[in-house]
């Protein structure tokens, strides 16, 4: 009745909470040209011949491209979310090993959240609850599944093949 609410010993369970954000940007540019042209006539096949040959007179080609391109990317992620995660070992110096699983399932979309990390067992509050960035060796999964997570999902590779490929 007077213990400690706090987890303390392995199976013992704490609420994480978790408040992220990230945020990248990655930009480039590419440059190259070519350019091709064809021609044959046989105004020349009478003329003077060419030090080429007979075939020269006949048919010129040449060639070029030009590609400009330029691309960016932008992302920006933030995590807010509770989940109770349970002490899977205690570490010789105290410390606490913990991991949780948080499981969404909304409209046909299901989120998964997994936690796990490193707690000193002072961090954690007298509620028994502890913030995410006082965790040591931090790993944050979220893994998303349904019509959303389809409708970003790179394309796979046959695909991206045929798009490089055909001009249409």
């Amino acid at each position: 009745m007077l213990r400690d609410l706090r987890a303390f010993q392995q199976d013992d369970i704490v609420t994480i909470i978790v408040s992220d954000s990230a945020s990248a940007v990655s930009k480039g540019v590419t440059s190259s040209s070519r350019k091709s042209a064809a021609s044959a006539s046989i105004g020349q096949l009478f003329g003077k011949p060419s030090a080429a040959g007979a075939l020269s007179n006949l048919a010129g080609a040449n060639g070029a491209t030009t590609l400009d391109g330029q691309g960016s990317t932008s992302r920006e992620n933030t995590v807010s979310t509770a989940l109770s995660a349970r002490v899977i070992a205690v570490a010789p110096n105290g410390n606490l090993i913990i991991e949780g699983l948080k499981s969404v399932r909304i409209n046909s979309e299901q989120q998964t959240v997994r936690v796990r990390g490193i707690v000193r067992a002072t961090d954690i509050s007298p509620l028994n609850t502890v913030a995410s960035n006082q965790l040591g060796m931090l790993e944050v999964d979220i893994n998303g599944k349904g019509v959303v997570g389809d409708a970003i999902r790179r394309p796979f590779f046959l695909y991206r093949l045929l798009l490089g490929l055909l001009p249409f």
